[in-house]
């Protein structure tokens, strides 16, 4: 049974949060202690405010005159108080399913995202693949960080598709940086497999379906969401020449070393070169929109040496209209249809426009840390912010979400760029006016001026 968390502390006297927000807000208490927890509130909310570099000397220069105390306070927040990132990142989980996703089945998405960091000592810094600016003829690479980042997939009633809100974030760390300092190295989908594993841990009561792409479609994150089949399911990207096996038959007697698996079936790609008739089917694709297409499926047990077995139902997809290239899908669930197998992994591709969002529209990559606390701390809260402006504008009053942002011919569905627009005129006219006691005289102005007024203070941008 949910149920919020109502114990959390009162605000003191000097910190001021909206009471349309503060059962929300003040949730996130518990991982504070709070003196701590009033700048980082403070922090947070100028995030929102603020255009341009996410730095912390960014956010004082927003709102000055409503942040006390010493400005270095600020910037040990990040650098030197003691609180648990894997706490926060609970309290943001536990708010994202109770208010956004309270039943069902829980439909995850994990990616990685190269973040680039200049300068000599940032710690956990390398040179890695930046798949953004890479294509099929050129490589890029960059100089930077790489997060892998495990986000929930929501629908909201105002949007025509699924947004990917994160809510745990691993840092990836070079094969030569882990070797240099003596560390056991962790592959992305093994940093995968281990958040997946926490939410598991945290939230034993719910099931998890986790779409992931090429990447991360490996045998072993397959077998350890098989190890849990009524609580997590793996629908990833296929291979076309895939080991499959029949079951091992069962041994009579003692005779012999049990079989570790049965006879050798076809591959994927082979059953798709014989089958003559497939079937069509009309499925939700990528953005939203709907496609039909061409499948042709099977089953099998995916084999891979020294890991053992793996049941999957495989899918094989045939673009009708032709803009797309064949593609191959996945599941660990062998009871799972194709088109909800086509439909989960299509799904997917809402991180890839969070994270296009991120970098536009919260200064992703912009941050300046280079401290081992200060780069582990200040990424992650920058992806949580995505959610909170998320959470926060399913929470504002109708009235508020009246304001959109960036306006084009065809737009009929609310963006992040409305969300964060909303968001900050109604942090403008209910935190900074009314802490700085300005609001009756806000709105003694004409409703022209003060649409223009929150228009220059809030842009999308």
């Amino acid at each position: 049974m949910w149920t919020p968390i109502h114990v959390y502390r009162r605000p003191t006297a000097r910190m001021y949060i909206p009471s349309a927000v503060e059962p929300l807000l003040l949730q996130f208490s518990f991982a504070f202690s709070e003196p701590t927890f009033q700048r980082f509130t403070d922090l947070m909310l100028s995030a929102i405010l603020t255009t341009g570099r996410r730095t912390v000397s960014n956010l004082l220069r927003t709102a000055p005159a409503l942040l006390p105390g010493h400005a270095s306070s600020y910037h040990r927040v990040f650098s030197q108080r003691h609180w648990s990132l894997w706490k926060l990142g609970y309290l943001l989980a536990y708010s994202t399913l109770y208010y956004l996703v309270p039943d069902g089945p829980v439909y995850l998405v994990v990616d990685d995202t190269v973040d680039e960091h200049r300068g000599k000592q940032v710690y956990g810094k390398a040179c890695h693949r930046d798949a953004v600016r890479s294509t099929h003829s050129y490589i890029t690479f960059r100089w930077g960080h790489k997060w892998v980042v495990l986000a929930m997939l929501v629908q909201f009633p105002f949007t025509s598709r699924q947004w990917a809100l994160p809510v745990l974030v691993a840092l990836y760390h070079s094969k030569e940086w882990n070797k240099k300092h003596g560390r056991r190295h962790k592959t992305p989908p093994e940093l995968a497999r281990q958040l997946l594993a926490v939410l598991l841990h945290w939230f034993p009561e719910r099931e998890f379906i986790l779409a992931v792409d090429g990447g991360f479609s490996t045998h072993g994150l397959a077998a350890f969401a098989q190890q849990k089949p009524r609580r997590a399911v793996l629908v990833g990207r296929f291979y076309p020449k895939a080991n499959l096996y029949a079951p091992p038959p069962k041994t009579k007697g003692k005779e012999g070393r049990p079989r570790k698996k049965g006879r050798k079936l076809a591959a994927p790609q082979a059953v798709v070169a014989r089958t003559k008739k497939r079937k069509r089917l009309t499925v939700r694709w990528y953005g939203g929109q709907t496609r039909r297409v061409e499948i042709v499926t099977g089953t099998g047990y995916w084999y891979k040496g020294g890991q053992g077995l793996v049941e999957v139902r495989w899918v094989f997809v045939h673009d009708l209209t032709g803009t797309h290239r064949d593609e191959y899908f996945f599941s660990t669930a062998v009871n799972m249809t194709p088109k909800e197998i086509i439909e989960i992994f299509t799904g997917r591709w809402a991180i890839e426009v969070t994270f296009a969002e991120m970098r536009a529209y919260l200064g992703l990559e912009t941050t300046r840390g280079r401290k081992r606390e200060t780069v582990l701390r200040m990424v992650p809260c920058l992806f949580g912010l995505y959610s909170m402006v998320a959470l926060l504008y399913a929470w504002l009053p109708e009235k508020a979400k009246q304001a959109r942002g960036v306006q084009w011919v065809g737009k009929n569905t609310v963006t992040f760029s409305d969300a964060l627009t909303s968001v900050r005129r109604w942090l403008w006219r209910e935190w900074i006016f009314e802490t700085c006691g300005h609001k009756a005289t806000f709105s003694k102005l004409p409703v022209r001026f003060q649409e223009l007024l929150c228009y220059t203070l809030a842009p999308a941008a």
